[in-house]
């Protein structure tokens, strides 16, 4: 398992390279998930490694990544994807994505004329379907937003400096409260995108892999996707969380392996 460095579109990109990808062969691009980056997952990508190579990336703002200048979107991440693909001269991808890397994959395989091919997908505990509000939820999100309006102005700022951030920190999720200001943008855009209308464009072979007991993705998710992705099939892992290998590495690992070894492109 080596990490490398490469430029992509300006920023200084670090990722983990396992095998020698090559554009005659399947390589398995992972994507990681919010706040995760490549080095929470070795045992995963080295076992991935033992069936072709592998190539997984820092996504801006995650590990040896910089943040991007900006607030990106799913849209922005996914062009970073296809530019990074494409910098390494891969021609035909599997491409994977956990959480956030859901998100960023349906993005991905549902957009024509792509400069590599993406030969099939594995997507575990995916992003991308939005929850259903009840009507306590979206009025409480509603005086959030009319709070913090309030406490926005200069004369609130002033006059109560620490009650914005206090405000927040009674509001918002450990992801949000652990980033930066400008990833908290960044969060806030990509987690507000309903990616469901990507879904039924995406035509290749994708195995969703998914913990019964996750609960920032829950199973229902995983239930929405294989019914919108026409070549999908949900594999449940009982007892699994949002990270379902850790949990059952045995089972995990065996429907994994099957479908790694099964038809390369």
């Amino acid at each position: 398992m080596q990490t490398q460095r490469i430029e992509i579109d300006g920023l200084s990109v670090q990722y983990v390279q396992i095998g020698e990808p090559s554009p005659e062969r399947e390589t398995l691009v992972f994507l990681h998930g919010w706040g995760a980056p490549t080095s929470v997952y070795p045992r995963l990508l080295g076992f991935m490694g033992e069936y072709l190579p592998v190539v997984a990336p820092d996504l801006p703002g995650f590990g040896g990544t910089a943040e991007p200048d900006v607030p990106w979107g799913v849209a922005e991440y996914a062009g970073f994807v296809i530019h990074f693909i494409e910098k390494l001269g891969l021609k035909k991808v599997l491409l994977m994505g956990h959480s956030h890397g859901g998100r960023i994959s349906f993005e991905v395989a549902s957009r024509e004329n792509l400069p590599f091919v993406i030969t099939r997908m594995v997507l575990m505990d995916a992003a991308g379907v939005l929850p259903h509000k009840t009507f306590k939820q979206k009025l409480r999100t509603r005086q959030y937003k009319i709070c913090r309006r309030i406490l926005e102005t200069p004369f609130c700022r002033a006059l109560y400096p620490d009650a914005l951030e206090n405000l927040r920190r009674s509001h918002g999720s450990a992801d949000y409260l652990n980033a930066s200001p400008l990833m908290r943008q960044t969060l806030v855009k990509c987690v507000n995108t309903d990616m469901t209308p990507k879904m039924p464009l995406i035509r290749q072979s994708a195995l969703l892999l998914w913990g019964e007991k996750d609960t920032a993705t829950p199973l229902s998710d995983g239930e929405t996707i294989e019914k919108l992705m026409p070549g999908a099939a949900l594999v449940k892992i009982p007892g699994g969380s949002h990270f379902p290998f850790l949990e059952d590495w045995g089972l995990f690992s065996r429907v994994l392996g099957s479908y790694l070894q099964s038809d390369k492109a």
